[in-house]
């Protein structure tokens, strides 16, 4: 039986850079064939070229034997494929129905949207598949994990048969992960085939039929889950072996350097995103906040960095109280960020590598003497980051727009990394990084902890949580549901405080 889709030759080149080298790629009907790649590595580029945001400069795309020309993700739809994205395309206000219809509307009497029509077929999908989604419930009243289905029935009901999920757990608890997975695997035995992108090796080895691996624009191999371990697949993505498991001291706990009590925060649209928390973290100790992503994390994060003012409650540092500071009082006092939104938060996109290695310093010796700025010492300092963080970069001139996502973490990391700290407020510190660089960052944020810096790590990846934290809060719409000490916690008790579940 020929391949429903077979990549022939893919090669895609960007000025100085090959992105996709040569990339032959199969998927088979009914099969989940997952694409593992560390940042760089050629994934999301193939990818867009099969979806038609992108052209391949050569190579064929064959869809069920036949060669085909995809210009637009309108070609793509038409030929049967559609994409699941990690950050859904889905609008708050409308129902699930109309969001399905979107692009896709059926009028009866010429010019009146045929709701009935599309609510009955959206049914007949999400009895057929298993999904057990209402058509009639807005979707910002619905769980993410739900969103993630809607996305789905999208395209189910646009009659794609070729499914790409671009990181379809990042957002998701344990639970809502399980449970995607039967879906996919349900989908696959109705016929429909999946091309499964994702960084967790665990996942990858749990749910997919064939595995293919890129490593710097180039294919270096296909193999399936009973022949490949976590390690051979690292070392296949980075090149070299990789220390995947987290190896570390029992803590020093010193005294609370971070106290929050009864903090109030409100998020953009002025309702209550934090809702009286109370948190203390200790030197020498990793707190970590787990969490679905929405549940005031970053809302909690912003008004400690003084990025947002809290409506109520306070925040000490030390002995000072930082509840209405600025972010260079609080820089200035001895905490770092390393934040959610690099882009936004983290990075003055258009400045050269080295200027943004410096964005907290700039005005203090060596890089200032007096009024004047030393150019030669800023240079001098990011060459020394960017060796020592392996920032992937070609000068330190360089705009830091034109990094990688992953390089573009490294540096901010390299900045808050590398001055004296007495606190460390890392907020998805490993986002978007692949297997060897969450190695190199882990192994970063313990010699901090273990040098007497309180750390407070906010992820939605309950492994790096785990692995990392002494103790773990769980927020759950602006309340922390309940912390737990790590070595007494397990991921099936965290996975349900995070859907808001209570226990015994």
């Amino acid at each position: 039986m020929e391949p429903v889709l077979e990549l022939r030759g893919i090669t895609k080149r960007f000025p100085g850079v090959l992105a996709n080298d040569t990339i032959n790629l199969t998927l088979e009907e009914g099969e989940i064939h997952a694409l593992l790649g560390e940042n760089g590595a050629g994934k999301t580029t193939l990818m867009n070229i099969l979806y038609g945001l992108y052209q391949p400069d050569e190579g064929d795309v064959i869809v069920r034997g036949k060669k085909v020309e995809i210009r637009d993700p309108g070609d793509a739809i038409a030929e049967g494929i559609g994409m699941v994205h990690q950050h859904f395309m889905l609008i708050p206000v409308f129902t699930v129905t109309e969001n399905v219809m979107l692009g896709e509307e059926s009028l009866r009497y010429g010019d009146f949207l045929d709701r009935d029509s599309a609510t009955h077929r959206i049914r007949e999908i999400s009895e057929q598949h298993h999904l057990e989604v209402d058509p009639d419930v807005y979707v910002r009243d619905i769980a993410v994990g739900v969103q993630q289905r809607v996305e789905i029935i999208k395209l189910l009901y646009r009659n794609a048969d070729i499914l790409i999920f671009d990181e379809p757990t990042a957002v998701l608890t344990p639970q809502e992960a399980d449970e995607l997975f039967k879906i996919m695997h349900s989908l696959t035995e109705l016929g429909k085939s999946i091309i499964f992108i994702t960084h967790k090796l665990r996942e990858v080895l749990e749910v997919a039929d064939r595995i293919s691996v890129l490593r710097r624009g180039k294919m270096v191999g296909t193999t399936t889950p009973k022949k490949a371990s976590k390690s051979e697949l690292a070392e296949m993505m980075v090149g070299r072996e990789v220390q995947l498991g987290v190896e570390k001291n029992p803590p020093k706990v010193g005294d609370a350097v971070l106290k929050v009590n009864d903090l109030v925060v409100l998020n953009d649209r002025n309702q209550v995103a934090v809702d009286g928390i109370s948190i203390e973290v200790h030197a020498g100790e990793i707190l970590g906040i787990a969490g679905v992503q929405g549940n005031g994390q970053t809302e909690l994060v912003e008004a400690i960095t003084g990025l947002r003012p809290p409506q109520e409650g306070t925040i000490h540092f030390l002995e000072d109280e930082i509840s209405q500071a600025t972010p260079r009082e609080i820089t200035e006092l001895g905490a770092a960020h390393v934040p959610e939104d690099r882009q936004r938060d983290g990075l003055i996109l258009p400045f050269p590598v080295a200027d943004n290695l410096v964005l907290n310093t700039y005005y203090l010796p060596p890089f200032t003497q007096g009024v004047i700025m030393q150019p030669e010492a800023i240079v001098e300092s990011a060459v020394e980051r960017i060796n020592e963080f392996d920032i992937r970069t070609p000068s330190p001139q360089t705009p830091a727009g034109s990094l990688s996502g992953g390089n573009q973490q490294k540096l901010i990391v390299a900045r808050e990394f590398s001055r004296p700290i007495k606190l460390l407020i890392a907020s998805q510190p490993t986002r978007g990084l692949d297997v060897g660089s969450i190695e190199f960052i882990h192994g970063r944020i313990l010699e901090k902890r273990d040098e007497g810096v309180a750390v407070l790590l906010v992820s939605p990846e309950l492994d790096e949580i785990m692995a990392l934290s002494d103790r773990i809060a769980v927020m759950y719409r602006g309340k922390i549901a309940d912390t737990l000490p790590t070595d007494k916690a397990t991921k099936e008790q965290i996975g349900l405080l995070m859907a808001g579940i209570e226990q015994d």
